[in-house]
């Protein structure tokens, strides 16, 4: 008699793998109704390529889970399990009996489903990659040596939540200075807000095992607090405060050069925590115009640390920091010349934050860092700008994703190239990132007086980026790979602003407040806590509403006899609730717990009560169902398209595709088992061969 185990590796034997080699190219945010917009523009033709020789529906829609919420739903797409299943169903996640606290969610302890990448590493011998997977991929779910795994605990850029030394420098220098000023950043930023976590520490648990922190603060709790009272309070107006020291400096004539030029001038930017000088030379040409800045480590030095002309950037240069116990550190940085006035009497710069560049600790095994950084080069920074500087966005933001792009593409590629792995799970974060600094400025607001036409070619240009990114992968497909181009959720363009509700970030109390099932009070510290006492429910996350139970919750006070009638009530004032500028409804469904089993969202993980706001009051994602649009043709649906061994060549379905099908189908093309919490099923309408 076989055993289970026995009767599963069998079947596992007798199924025909379709290809050998699979490679995952996800890109967050990445979403179809643009990326139509932009194809039939002819402005992707990568894209086109990937449509001509493989399968999608012709509206390139996957059919998102629910919430449009980054760790929620890259966890879907390598489990094929609903989030109610795997039990990440935010971006933080519900800190069971205190209903004000969260906890952090990108930890892969937190999850409750089998993803595809063991079966393959464990079982079928695979060597198997997975990058920068923001969704239950660290710490590694398997000891297998044929698992490796970059990152994860964060989604932004790699190493952004470790590895960070020092913040951002503006510069501005000019010849009506007369001392150097250095005055630190004083903004402060929500924990979570725009997906950017950042000072993810580490602890020791009693096992030894190295743990990160739950928590995007660096106070070593492991849970957060961020009660949002307010609109000055959320998402949008947190993310304009820029993190960034400011520098204002002197122009001078040049003097105790080792080989300063004829008609130099010189100026000092200071980095670190203001105690230490980078002096600059700035340059003539030929013509006598100021239009080159060279940043040395000291004026006797030969060589400069950096060479810029006016608009250019410098990536990656190395430069030494020291740490707050006055160690030196080796980093990396990235320099941009905003501007050098022709007479030599003013510069701009922004400097970008700096990166320990020996922080291998998010690399599994350590040595595949060591090959990263030896055959690729270090890993680059991520852009820190506010998204409502038009300058910002056009000349640092974009360019430097153009630059973490290629890096990205260039090390995923030499993986492939050299054979090094035969299944490849990959994230990037470039238009998620640009979704949450700027997407919402593509609709005028006269409270900000932009220019939406400036941030439509802007999010344009973000697409071409990521056409460019995807077309570094065309050639595998000549060498028998599968590739899927696919994303977690689609971005919208909010409409109507000024609803505090649902943001995934934290507990939002504006509208339970004026509904009446909650109450704020100010502590002596002035800081935000519940009256418990007069508190039946919260809204917490982008989704969820607790009710506050008596014998589940601390400061519970409602009856668990009276939970379904308050249920009742609350879901009925929702739906009855109206925008007061607009007069329109804001929430498009609510249910309770047992009913958002329809949607693959009840369980213990997921509110009372699960609830999404209507299209044109949903903010960048999270809030919203899948399926909704936003202003500026931009949509929350997520991309697919497959194409390779396995995959029929220039076909259109009309199945309706969805997310949770996406690990069965790479499972039945690898001639695998299905994880065993899958829920999906093979997209079999566009496999070579008939199940």
């Amino acid at each position: 008699m076989h055993s289970i185990d026995d009767e599963r590796m069998i079947m596992k034997m007798k199924r025909k793998a379709l290809t050998e080699k699979i490679a995952v190219i996800g890109v967050d945010g990445f979403e179809p109704r643009l990326a139509k917009k932009f194809l039939d523009q002819g402005k992707m033709p990568n894209l086109q390529k990937f449509i001509d020789r493989g399968s999608c529906r012709d509206d390139l829609v996957l059919l998102g889970a629910v919430p449009t919420v980054t760790p929620t739903l890259w966890t879907t797409l390598s489990t094929g399990a609903y989030p109610g299943t795997h039990g990440i169903t935010c971006f933080f996640g519900h800190n069971h009996g205190q209903l004000d606290s969260l906890v952090y969610n990108l930890d892969s302890r937190r999850c409750k489903a089998e993803p595809l990448w063991n079966i393959y590493a464990e079982e079928a011998n695979k060597k198997t990659l997975v990058w920068h997977w923001p969704g239950s991929s660290w710490p590694a779910t398997s000891d297998s040596p044929n698992l490796h795994v970059v990152d994860g605990t964060q989604p932004q850029t790699i190493n952004t939540g470790i590895a960070g030394i020092d913040i951002s420098k503006i510069v501005v220098a000019s010849d009506k200075f007369t001392e150097v000023q250095f005055l630190p950043n004083t903004s402060t930023i929500t924990p979570g807000a725009g997906c950017i976590i950042e000072n993810v520490e580490e602890l020791m648990e009693d096992d030894g095992e190295v743990s990160y922190l739950r928590a995007a603060i660096s106070s070593g709790a492991k849970v957060i607090k961020n009660i949002i009272t307010c609109e000055e309070e959320n998402e949008v107006n947190v993310l304009a405060k820029m993190i960034a020291d400011s520098v204002k400096s002197p122009i001078k004539e040049a003097a105790g050069w080792a080989n300063a030029p004829a008609g130099a001038k010189e100026f000092t930017i200071i980095l670190g925590k203001g105690l230490e000088r980078r002096p600059v030379l700035l340059l003539q040409n030929e013509q006598g115009v100021y239009d080159t800045i060279q940043v040395y480590k000291a004026k006797k030095d030969a060589q400069p640390l950096v060479t810029l002309k006016a608009e250019q950037s410098a990536y990656d240069v190395v430069d030494t920091i020291t740490n707050d116990d006055g160690e030196p550190v080796l980093g990396n940085r990235n320099y941009h010349a905003l501007t050098i006035s022709p007479d030599g009497s003013q510069v701009t710069m922004l400097i970008g934050m700096a990166m320990d560049v020996s922080r291998d600790d998010l690399f599994h095994p350590k040595s595949l860092y060591k090959e990263v950084i030896d055959n690729i080069g270090y890993v680059p920074n991520r852009p820190v700008v506010n998204g409502a500087n038009e300058i910002l966005v056009d000349k640092v933001f974009i360019p430097t994703w153009d630059h973490y792009s290629q890096w990205q593409a260039d090390c995923l590629t030499y993986f492939m190239k050299n054979n090094k792995y035969d299944i490849i799970f990959s994230h990037l974060h470039n238009v998620d990132n640009g979704g949450h600094l700027f997407w919402h400025f593509a609709k005028h607001q006269e409270m900000w007086k932009n220019n939406e036409e400036a941030y439509k070619v802007f999010i344009e240009r973000m697409y071409i980026q990521t056409d460019n990114y995807i077309g570094r992968f065309l050639p595998y497909l000549d060498e028998g790979w599968t590739i899927i181009v696919t994303a977690d959720h689609g971005l919208s363009c909010q409409e109507n602003h000024g609803v505090e509700l649902g943001e995934a970030g934290g507990i939002t109390t504006p509208v339970m407040e004026e509904l009446g099932y909650a109450k704020i009070i100010t502590d002596e510290n002035g800081n935000h806590e519940f009256d418990w006492a007069n508190t039946k429910a919260v809204a917490s996350r982008g989704n969820h509403i607790y009710i506050n139970l008596i014998g589940r919750d601390e400061h519970g006070i409602v009856d668990p006899k009276d939970q379904y009638d308050l249920e009742t009530q609350i879901i009925s004032d929702l739906y009855q609730y109206r925008d007061h500028k607009t007069g329109k409804r804001v929430v498009a469904l609510a249910m309770r717990n047992k009913d958002a089993v329809l949607l693959g969202l009840s369980g213990p993980e997921c509110g009372d009560i699960v609830y999404f706001k209507e299209e044109t009051f949903n903010v960048i994602h999270a809030d919203s169902l899948s399926t909704q649009n936003g202003y500026a043709d931009t949509s929350l649906s997520p991309i697919f398209v497959a194409a390779g061994p396995g995959i029929k060549e220039g076909y259109k379905t009309e199945r309706v595709i969805r997310q949770v099908d996406i690990a069965p189908t790479m499972a039945f093309l690898s001639g695998v088992r299905l994880p065993a919490q899958s829920e999906g099923s093979p997209v079999h309408q566009i496999l070579t061969e008939e199940i």
